[in-house]
């Protein structure tokens, strides 16, 4: 997980999608505005119409008390603080209980069509939608995407809509005025401002983490309602808060949202591109072993049978540097690139291998989740302090290794040595030394007996839970 993992994160806001066809627009305000805005009431003015208030209610089942002291009532509900505390006095049997709630929402067009946060409406019962001019409407729930906390929902019969004109979260800058629009705390309509804070924040709330970080003051029960650029267009969806983070909020950025509620609103369900590769940053340590100048790309970590990258002849090492020609840094925006592929399309995958640039092409898949020996020879070299054996199917189990790898297992590692101070662990599985492959015990022994005694060693490990790391032990 990022930093924030000893953080607790509340999640609360989120907000719309962008240009998708139909989607209305409201008369947007001049680019130019001031540095410090003299006040936000125009905007206030002309948004507050978009923005909904969305209660629900769902029915539950004993283990309420769990989730509200972890994660509090973000949508700011009432509750006894002695049973928080206390519980229910007595063994008392599970028993259905009516849960209400508040969120917020904002329209996309005027066919009813409503944004909102998965986590506002989830497992609900029933939906009621409020509108400014506070009149009510039932609303059903059209699609849903819990990896991103993205929900679209549709009310029926209302005239004179005024959804809110989307923007483009790509050109969003550090340091530009946003508004927040809202129902904190069951208060409708609240408006309050602040700034963007940082980019592409990534909080550890899923796999397609990259977050807009703003101070304008948000808290639980705006989960849904949108982020405003001072043109009035929707740029995020206000979504999590740092508990105690004293004006620390986050918000999905509307450019992410775009695809993502054209599919809701199309089909129902979002459908993601996969290539069927795993995959890890190119560390500058990685960099270094693998002798690359520019330290930016994915690390090929494993390759599935059979799926789109194998197919293309991608393999193990490689280093993924672009996909159709747009560079890739990080992991995260690799997988985020893939997913919005459409599956059938095909993607030139721009990779190095053994230093060389090459181009092969993949078509993309659909996405499927689920996809996601004793007596062995063994050695312990005094100069390193490692003792090493073949990996074996019993050790691969012990280690939680995959039985097809390759590569020789540390066993054991001497304190202070060489092996020690450069950070290798028991467990570690040596796969290439000095750029090198290391398949086997064989393979281990021919590459330490050329080693340079006199000169650095360059190790590449894989590391449970971790994936690859490159090593320097010094002589």
């Amino acid at each position: 997980m990022s930093k924030f993992k000893s953080i607790l994160l509340i999640l609360f806001l989120v907000a719309a999608p962008a240009a998708l066809p139909g989607f209305g627009s409201v008369q947007a305000q001049s680019d130019e505005v001031a540095m410090v805005p003299a006040n936000f009431s125009q905007l206030a003015e002309i948004a507050r119409p978009g923005v909904v208030n969305i209660r629900t209610e769902r029915t539950m089942k004993g283990g309420g008390r769990v989730y509200r002291h972890f994660f509090g009532d973000p949508f700011g509900g009432q509750r006894n603080p002695f049973e928080d505390f206390f519980g229910p006095f007595g063994e008392q049997p599970q028993r259905e209980q009516k849960q209400q709630s508040l969120g917020s929402g904002f329209i996309i067009d005027k066919e009813g069509f409503i944004v909102t946060n998965n986590h506002v409406i989830d497992d609900a019962d029933e939906i009621k939608v409020r509108l400014a001019d506070e009149k009510e409407y039932d609303a059903k729930v059209i699609g849903r995407d819990p990896k991103t906390d993205l929900a679209l929902i549709k009310i029926e019969g209302v005239k004179e809509l005024q959804p809110l004109p989307l923007g483009d979260s790509d050109k969003l800058k550090v340091g530009t005025w946003v508004v927040a629009i809202g129902s904190p705390f069951g208060l409708e309509q609240t408006v309050t401002a602040g700034i963007v804070s940082a980019k592409k924040r990534v909080i550890g709330a899923g796999p397609y983490d990259d977050f807009i970080q703003t101070d304008a003051s948000i808290n639980p029960g705006n989960s849904g309602g949108p982020l405003l650029d001072l043109q009035g267009r929707v740029v995020g969806i206000n979504t999590a808060i740092v508990a105690s983070g004293q004006g620390i909020g986050f918000a999905i950025p509307i450019d992410m949202a775009k695809t993502i509620v054209a599919q809701l609103k199309d089909k129902g369900e979002v459908t993601r591109g996969w290539l069927g590769v795993g995959i890890q940053d190119l560390t500058p340590e990685l960099a270094e072993y693998y002798g690359l100048e520019a330290r930016k790309g994915v690390v090929v970590t494993q390759v599935f049978e059979g799926d789109p990258a194998a197919k293309a002849g991608v393999q193990k090492n490689d280093v993924i540097i672009a996909l159709d020609g747009q560079p890739v840094s990080t992991g995260r925006e690799l997988s985020a690139i893939v997913a919005n592929r459409a599956v059938g399309d095909k993607t030139k995958i721009t990779l190095l291998r053994g230093g060389k640039e090459m181009t092969v092409t993949a078509t993309v898949a659909k996405r499927e989740d689920e996809k996601l020996s004793a007596g062995a020879e063994q050695k312990e070299s005094d100069a390193l302090g490692l003792q090493v054996a073949e990996l074996s199917a019993e050790r691969a189990q012990q280690f939680g290794l995959d039985k097809d790898e390759k590569g020789v297992l540390v066993v054991d590692v001497g304190n202070g040595s060489r092996a020690d101070k450069a950070g290798i662990r028991v467990g570690d599985l040596i796969k290439g030394i000095n750029r090198k492959k290391v398949e086997n015990f064989k393979d281990y022994e021919g590459l330490m007996d050329k080693a340079d005694k006199k000169e650095p060693l360059h190790m590449l490990i894989m590391r449970r839970n971790e994936g690859l790391k490159a090593v320097k032990i010094q002589p």
